[in-house]
């Protein structure tokens, strides 16, 4: 809650009159706590995922032929029904999980010194506090709100890091949270637009790169980077999608046949060669799961 009671009392507090945005943030929360403005969070993370991915469900039902050409699997439909269990399992993970989490994080909010007060943070200020946050963003590919509740608890940690070491107002970090989820849902889209902005973000790996990870499937270890590919490579979990980018290469695209049979052939033996890298390194010890 701001510590004013009226406009003239801030401006007296701040020497100087207030900003049209400020004017406008005091008018809203001037009478509300601090705890209440922090639950605005769930709100803006519901309006996110729910209108956000509007124009790829869209896409994806009515196929325009504008947007086709970007479609990264399109030989893959996604059902109506599909889609609308995904909508509705998201949203029971946040009732369920992220809600109580947001309103139980709220000491932590307050001990790295978010704050609500004025003035309100310039936009270079915000500008390079969300910079410094995307260098302490998660490298793995949890930021996908169809996930296990784990993990939806484990993306959580690493996406408060930049918050925590460079603390700012709420409204930086509302908008922090807003371009995470929406970096999430570009990244899983399944469209490689060549516009997208993201695509000037040094190591971004995008929706192509982590495609790559949904396509091969449950028995690969690869590509769980969405922003910084760097990772994948130290760890070496991105050697089969090189090694499908290298061979796809060298195949002749004019042939559909022969395009469709490499892809096939590339996936068998990327999974088989993660597999058996996984084993080398001990990560399978179930004899009768080797033996398949």
């Amino acid at each position: 809650m701001l510590p004013y009671q009226s406009l003239q009392e801030a401006e007296q507090a701040l020497g100087r009159h207030l900003t049209y945005a400020e004017t406008l943030w005091f008018n809203y929360s001037a009478n509300m706590s601090d705890y209440f403005l922090y639950c605005h969070t769930i709100l803006f993370l519901f309006l996110v995922f729910t209108l956000v991915p509007l124009p790829v469900v869209f896409m994806e039902l009515k196929r325009p032929k504008i947007v086709e050409k970007y479609k990264i699997q399109p030989k893959v439909r996604i059902p109506r029904s599909l889609m609308f269990k995904c909508y509705r399992d998201v949203m029971r993970m946040f009732f369920l999980v992220v809600g109580p989490l947001q309103l139980l994080s709220y000491p932590s909010v307050k001990w790295v010194g978010i704050r609500t007060s004025l003035p309100l943070p310039s936009g270079w200020e915000m500008f390079l506090q969300l910079a410094v946050y995307f260098i302490y963003t998660a490298p793995i590919g949890f930021a996908a709100p169809y996930a296990h509740w784990a993990e939806i608890l484990i993306l959580g940690i690493p996406s408060f890091l930049g918050p925590a070491i460079v603390p700012c107002h709420m409204i930086t970090f509302w908008l922090w949270i807003v371009l995470r989820q929406v970096e999430a849902i570009e990244t899983h889209s399944g469209y490689d637009f060549p516009w997208i902005p993201t695509k000037y973000i040094p190591f971004y790996g995008g929706a192509e790169y982590h495609d790559y990870h949904h396509f091969v499937g449950g028995q690969s270890q690869s590509n769980f980077a969405s922003v910084f590919t760097y990772c994948d490579y130290i760890y070496g979990t991105d050697k089969g999608y090189r090694f499908q980018k290298q061979h796809l290469a060298k195949v002749d695209l004019q042939s559909p046949l022969l395009f469709v049979f490499s892809v096939v052939a590339m996936v068998c033996l990327t999974t088989l060669k993660e597999k058996c890298n996984d084993d080398e390194n001990g990560y399978y010890t179930n004899e009768a799961y080797k033996s398949e």
